[in-house]
């Protein structure tokens, strides 16, 4: 990271800043191409690992990009302002951000499809126990993203 002073490498903080997000945007490489994808995530955290789920459909142009390369980029952000200035270039952003890139792949097995949705819910709504029908389950598109690099950064 260029500017070193607005690194955050508090696990805490990172956490915090994470779980202050709504949305992810997963990037993928497409025969050359970029595509873009803003989603509603859910994530968990072990040792510093980060986890991130999504849901989607099983079919089209992102689950096709999942099977093909099983890898992403990511960013996520909250707290954004504009700082006004006097001039054009007196004006800044106030925000925070995370950004990185891993593994990605479905997950096929229903008790951990379920298990990704509850932490999908939870992030998104505060609220656990969720129920999910047999159908839902076999027909949602389940995904994992593991975070192999992951930086954050913020200038509050």
């Amino acid at each position: 990271m260029r500017r070193k002073d607005r690194e955050v490498a508090s696990p805490d903080r990172i956490r915090e800043i994470i779980s202050a997000c709504h949305c992810c945007r997963l990037g993928f490489c497409d025969h050359g191409k970029v595509y873009i994808v803003p989603l509603n995530f859910g994530f968990s955290e072990s040792d510093g690992k980060y986890s991130f789920y999504f849901h989607g459909a099983k079919e089209g142009r992102k689950a096709d990009l999942i099977r093909e390369y099983h890898y992403a980029g990511f960013e996520m952000d909250t707290n954004y302002r504009l700082n006004e200035g006097e001039e054009a270039c007196g004006y800044s952003a106030r925000f925070q951000s995370v950004i990185g890139s891993g593994k990605v792949d479905f997950i096929e097995d229903e008790a951990e499809k379920e298990k990704a949705l509850q932490v999908i819910m939870c992030h998104n709504t505060g609220k656990s126990g969720w129920t999910f029908s047999e159908e839902a389950l076999r027909h949602v598109g389940v995904f994992r993203l593991e975070a192999e690099e992951l930086s954050c950064k913020e200038h509050l």
